[in-house]
C-alpha cells in the first residue's frame, strides 16, 4: 500500500469516527502494578493451585511469541501432574505478584460472570426456530489501524463500503430490520431472541440439533458499535429494580413484556457474529484455547497479557463467601473494560448460567509475572 492510499484510509477512518461509528478504545491510563508478596494475597495459602497450573498449561501452545511466558511454560511442563505441592512451588518460584491499581488509584473493581449456553436449534428455519445465528457478513470491513500506525495498537475500525465510501456497519436495529434481506451466512436457527441476545453477550455456546447432533459456535467478529447494557437500560426506564437486573431478571421481564422486547434489545447497538467450531473440547476464548471452567477469566487486554496468571479475590454471587483463586487471563469481552475488571467463566449449561447471571461482585486482582522479567506493556 503506497503512502497516498494509507493516508486516504486513515482519512476514511477519521470520517467514520466523526460520523458516529463506535469510538475506538482510548489508550490505557496510568494503571499501576505494585510489586507485592504472596503473603499479601488474601486466601493464597488455602488456594488450590494444581487446577490453576492445568489452566495455565492449556494456554501455553499460544504463548510462544511472548518470551517471558514461553519460558514459564517450559518450566511448567516439568511439574508433576496432580501434585499440589509441586504446583504451588512452581508458581511461587516462577512468578512475582503485582497488585493492579486502576488510573483513578483504586485497587477494587467489578467482577461479573459468564458461561457457555447450551441451546436447542435447527439447521433449517422452522416456525419454532426462526432467529438466525449469523456468521461474518461478506461486506464487513475490518481495518487494523496498527498495521498503518503502530501507536494505534489494539484499535480496529469496522465498517462497510458504499461505493468508494467507508461508512459505519449496520447497528443491531438495522440488522434486525433487514430481516431476510441481511446477507450473512446463517450457522443455525434458534427459538428465542433473548437467548440469541445472551449468546452474543457470552460470546460462545453450544447448539443442539438432536440427541447426538450438536455444534459449538464461537465469537468471530463484531459490527463495530459499542456495547450497551440491557440491564442498565431497563433499570433507567424503571422496568426493573437494580437488584433484579440479572440475566434471570431480564429474561423474566422479557417474557412478561414481549411488546417492549425489540425496542429494549435495540438499545444495545453491538452485534456479534459467530463461527462454527467442533463440538468436542471446550469453548474457545480470545487466546485461542479452550476455557477452563472456574479457572479462566476475561480481561481488558490493554492491561493484562492473554495467557498470564491472575490472582482474583472476590466473593461468590449473592454472598459474602470469599472467592479467592488463581485464574488465567484467556478471554476478552466488549463489556470488560478497565484495569481492575474481570469476567469469571463458570462453565457450560444451565447450572453455570444460573450462577454467572447473578454475579456482580467487587474484587481485587494481582497480575503474576515471571521473576526477573520486565513488566509487559500490553
Amino acid at each position: 500500500m503506497n503512502h497516498i492510499a494509507r493516508a486516504f484510509l486513515i482519512f476514511l477512518a477519521a470520517i467514520v469516527l466523526v460520523a458516529g461509528c463506535a469510538p475506538l478504545a482510548p489508550r490505557p491510563g496510568a494503571a499501576r502494578y505494585e510489586k507485592t508478596t504472596y503473603a499479601e494475597l488474601p486466601g493464597w495459602d488455602a488456594a488450590a493451585l494444581e487446577p490453576s497450573l492445568r489452566a495455565f498449561l492449556a494456554g501455553c501452545p499460544r504463548l510462544q511469541a511472548v518470551a517471558a511466558l514461553a519460558r514459564a511454560c517450559a518450566a511448567a511442563q516439568a511439574v508433576p501432574a496432580d501434585d499440589e505441592a509441586a504446583a504451588r512451588n512452581f508458581f511461587e518460584t516462577t512468578f512475582v505478584p503485582y497488585a493492579v491499581i486502576d488510573p483513578e488509584g483504586s485497587n477494587t473493581g467489578l467482577v461479573t460472570g459468564y458461561y457457555e449456553p447450551v441451546l436447542d436449534g435447527s439447521r433449517e428455519r422452522t416456525d419454532r426456530f426462526r432467529y438466525p445465528v449469523y456468521g461474518v457478513p461478506d461486506d464487513l470491513v475490518d481495518v487494523d489501524l496498527a498495521s498503518l500506525y503502530p501507536e494505534l495498537k489494539g484499535m480496529r475500525l469496522r465498517g462497510r463500503l458504499e461505493g468508494r465510501r467507508l461508512v459505519p456497519y449496520y447497528s443491531r436495529s438495522e440488522i434486525d430490520a433487514h430481516g431476510d434481506g441481511f446477507t450473512a451466512p446463517v450457522i443455525a436457527w434458534i427459538a428465542d431472541p433473548v437467548e440469541l441476545f445472551f449468546l452474543q453477550i457470552q460470546g460462545s455456546g453450544q447448539i443442539c440439533f438432536g440427541e447426538d447432533d450438536r455444534i459449538r459456535v464461537g465469537y468471530a467478529d463484531q459490527n463495530g458499535h459499542p456495547y450497551s447494557s440491557l440491564g442498565r437500560y431497563l433499570v433507567a426506564q424503571g422496568e426493573l429494580p437494580l437488584q433484579q437486573a440479572s440475566m434471570q431478571g431480564i429474561k423474566a421481564w422479557a417474557q412478561a413484556h414481549p411488546e417492549l422486547l425489540q425496542q429494549a434489545l435495540e438499545q444495545n447497538p453491538s452485534y456479534v457474529f459467530f463461527r462454527e467450531l467442533p463440538a468436542s473440547g471446550g469453548p474457545i476464548g480470545a487466546l485461542g484455547v479452550p476455557l477452563s471452567a472456574t479457572y479462566s477469566i476475561a480481561v481488558d487486554r490493554r492491561f493484562y497479557p492473554l495467557g498470564a496468571p491472575v490472582y482474583l479475590a472476590s466473593t461468590f454471587p449473592l454472598s459474602e463467601d470469599p472467592l479467592e483463586r488463581l485464574v488465567v487471563a484467556q478471554d476478552t469481552g466488549g463489556a470488560i473494560r478497565g484495569a481492575v475488571r474481570a469476567d469469571f467463566f463458570w462453565g457450560s449449561g444451565d447450572e453455570a448460567g444460573e450462577i454467572a447471571g447473578r454475579m456482580r461482585q467487587q474484587g481485587r486482582m494481582w497480575l503474576l509475572w515471571p521473576r526477573g522479567e520486565p513488566l509487559p506493556r500490553p
